[in-house]
């Protein structure tokens, strides 16, 4: 191990949702800037979901990005709707690395559906992995944190709460839902020397957004749309006329978020959206 010097040197990052996309992204970034990392997956699919969820493979993939950087790292395959898997997960991480000071709560889906067509599982998949998925993993690493001096959580919420969208009530009403636990853990949590804020991500270039569903749904009426139909058609849906962002986009607010630059910042919410929400 290599005695990196970084915006978050000597800090230990708990990362859900770590196997790929933005979550991989956080982990590799916090470990280059000093941090060892503890990242769980589910690694497994969702029946009611329509693109496949991370693997093994790939959270294992993200261990070996991130002992690249000369940071340690333990990876365990966790689906955050498991509350004894996700309890076991944050002491077993202060037992290997003496602390929590990071956490990312980032795992989450999507799918798109018109709301009266949504079934009964999409519903509560959805609700179950985002909202109850954040709370849980709160629930879980919150008396860790408070025992080992403290921290800064980031949760991850949408732009969708600023300004809605088509065939993702279920999707919404889960990030509207995260926005309303961040301010109350934050509000019960600031005075014990813990931080809680939210990142709300618009469009970003992971295997959720690049989702049959998804792509269907920026192309209603092409047959077989394509990446670059999708695009076409989201530059013109934000006021910087970009498609999307990338992972590290969200990675760079995160950090922030987490390092001592942030030290009196909590109960806020940071959009990286190139202006979605208000074009």
């Amino acid at each position: 191990m290599t005695d990196t010097q970084g915006r978050v040197a000597g800090k230990v990052a708990f990362i859900t949702g770590a196997a790929r996309g933005q979550g991989r992204s956080h982990a590799l970034r916090l470990a280059q800037e000093g941090a060892d990392i503890y990242a769980t997956d589910a690694c497994e699919d969702i029946a009611s979901l329509t693109y496949g969820m991370a693997t093994e493979e790939d959270l294992a993939e993200t261990a070996r990005l991130v002992e690249k950087t000369g940071r340690r790292i333990i990876t365990r395959k966790v689906d955050v709707r498991d509350q004894a898997g996700l309890d076991a997960a944050a002491a077993d991480c202060v037992e290997q690395f003496g602390r929590i000071d990071i956490v990312s709560a980032n795992a989450g889906v999507c799918g798109c559906r018109p709301t009266v067509e949504l079934t009964e599982d999409e519903w509560q998949d959805m609700i179950d992995v985002n909202l109850t998925g954040v709370w849980k993993t709160s629930k879980a690493v919150i008396p860790q944190m408070l025992r080992t001096g403290g921290g800064s959580i980031v949760l991850t919420s949408s732009v969708v709460t600023y300004n809605g969208s088509r065939n993702v009530a279920h999707y919404n009403a889960s990030k509207h839902g995260v926005v309303g636990l961040m301010q109350t853990l934050a509000a019960e949590y600031g005075g014990q020397g813990i931080r809680v804020n939210a990142v709300h991500p618009g469009n970003v270039g992971t295997d959720m957004l690049f989702s049959e569903s998804t792509l269907r749904v920026f192309c209603p009426d092409l047959e077989n749309p394509t990446i670059e139909d999708l695009r076409e058609r989201a530059r013109g849906r934000n006021i910087m006329d970009m498609a999307w962002v990338e992972p590290e986009d969200i990675t760079n607010a995160v950090l922030w978020l987490a390092s001592e630059e942030a030290r009196y910042v909590t109960a806020i919410s940071i959009p990286v959206d190139c202006g979605l929400r208000i074009s």
